[in-house]
């Protein structure tokens, strides 16, 4: 089972948009069995990153982790949604 982290600036907010979405197109794609969700923010797991397999942030993140990191800004604003859950189904597939 894979592990996915969904955080913002506050572990509250946007994050709980975001899971919202995620839990609903793992439904849609019957892959809800396959992934252990997780929600907090930034700063509380910036060292913790390689805990996850796969990471998805609605704010920035430090230099050294971005390329762990799967931007979910698109979640918010439905532009360009599709490649998100894209890169999270690749990672899930992984």
């Amino acid at each position: 089972m894979k592990k996915l982290m969904i955080m913002c600036g506050s572990g509250v907010a946007t994050s709980t948009v975001v899971m919202g979405k995620v839990k609903q197109w793992l439904a849609d794609e019957g892959l809800e069995s396959q992934v252990k969700l997780y929600q907090s923010k930034v700063a509380e797991e910036v060292n913790h990153i390689d805990d996850y397999d796969i990471v998805v942030s609605t704010t920035l993140v430090p230099d050294n982790i971005k390329d762990k990191v799967i931007n979910g800004v698109p979640l918010l604003t439905g532009m360009g949604s599709d490649q998100v859950f894209e890169e999270i189904k690749k990672e899930i597939e992984a």
